[in-house]
């Protein structure tokens, strides 16, 4: 086990020392060239596409909450707009754009500020805490770009409790209705070989190091279940475990097992090295990590978004159009560098395609009070 992990930090740090004497963007430079090959993949880019978007998504990481603050009461949002290559920002006030471009980001006009779509959402969530949704109702979100609080309902699905819930839910602010199916989550019976199994009859993925062991997903066990590794020796126990409501787990390990700032490429591509958590604006791209399908990429499609499982609804999780599939929960998904959060569910699947949500790490480190193992 010991030997496993060495070896993938320590050629992650190889490629990685070998990429930056290449001709590559800043950002790019310290991806893992497996990072460049699964954009290429995924989002359809070119090698140079894909290195330039890295450094433009890093810029934009960086510039939102400056631009949150130059925005100040007009904020409506921000998102990562591919074709401009920037951060966008919707301003509610147009006195507000120019603070916002000296603050490095595109202002937009916006109907509806941030603060009011994140309330409506908030008293949609607290009305289903109270009565909770018709098993019909996939999920909601506030959308910026919508400007609205977006209800998912199931194909074909209404009757008179989704109207009756779309109904409260138009109370609370701007909705508008539209359909998906119904996410799952990812975890799946025991297959051999894969990163971590509890109780002996669940298979799940690592999400991140962090000190003294690692985070997952919430639904994958409850605290004090116990966990072997891929090897089938012994790796630790669940210290915190939270689902539905959240979806996130701290699992202490021992046994001699040792944490590294690594996502494991699975041989489809390199390692990556984890080196921060700054929080990836819609639009940003994003690559998943798992045990089942290994590493795809994808988009940010939302944030702060309500999933509505068959076990209950799950809060402020991230949205995206990354392919995954039972046993892939918990897994790492990661933009360049930064650690974004842990796999939660989604529909859909790898030969189809589909859409999954995650539950965002830096929650998940003040929850438990961690901090990532980083590089």
């Amino acid at each position: 086990m010991r030997r496993r992990i060495a070896l993938a930090l320590g050629g992650a740090a190889v490629l990685t020392a070998s990429l930056a004497s290449a001709s590559l963007t800043p950002a790019a430079a310290q991806a893992s060239p497996g990072l460049i090959a699964a954009m290429q993949r995924d989002l359809g880019l070119t090698a140079a596409q894909a290195s330039a978007r890295l450094t433009q998504e890093m810029t934009a990481t960086r510039v939102l909450p400056g631009a949150q603050r130059a925005a100040g009461t007009a904020f409506g949002g921000a998102w990562f707009d591919p074709a401009r290559g920037k951060l966008v920002v919707g301003v509610t006030d147009p006195g507000a754009a120019a603070a916002v471009r000296q603050a490095g980001a595109e202002p937009v006009a916006a109907r509806t500020s941030a603060a009011k779509l994140d309330a409506a959402k908030a008293a949609i969530d607290a009305s289903a805490k109270a009565e909770p949704a018709p098993a019909a109702v996939s999920g909601w979100r506030a959308d910026p770009r919508a400007g609205s609080v977006v209800v998912t309902v199931r194909p074909g699905a209404r009757g008179a409790d989704v109207d009756a819930f779309l109904a409260r839910a138009a109370k609370a602010g701007p909705v508008t209705v539209a359909t998906a199916p119904a996410a799952e989550p990812f975890s799946a019976g025991t297959v051999g070989g894969d990163p971590y199994y509890i109780n002996g009859n669940t298979r799940c993925s690592i999400g991140f190091s962090v000190q003294g062991g690692f985070v997952s997903a919430g639904h994958c066990g409850g605290a004090g279940s116990s966990v072997v590794g891929w090897d089938g020796s012994w790796m630790g126990t669940f210290a915190g475990s939270s689902f539905p409501g959240n979806d996130y787990s701290f699992i202490r390990i021992g046994g001699g097992w040792w944490t590294a700032p690594v996502v494991l490429g699975w041989g489809t591509v390199s390692d990556a090295l984890v080196r921060g958590s700054w929080v990836a604006p819609v639009g940003t791209s994003v690559c998943r990590s798992g045990s089942t399908t290994h590493w795809h990429c994808g988009t940010v499609e939302g944030q702060n978004e309500t999933v509505n499982y068959a076990q209950g609804a799950v809060y402020q999780m991230t949205r995206t159009n990354v392919c995954a599939e039972p046993g892939d929960s918990g897994g790492s998904f990661i933009t360049g560098d930064q650690a974004q959060g842990v796999t939660s569910g989604g529909w859909g699947n790898c030969s189809s395609g589909g859409e999954t949500w995650f539950q965002p790490v830096n929650e998940i480190l003040q929850t438990f009070g961690v901090s990532l193992v980083t590089a």
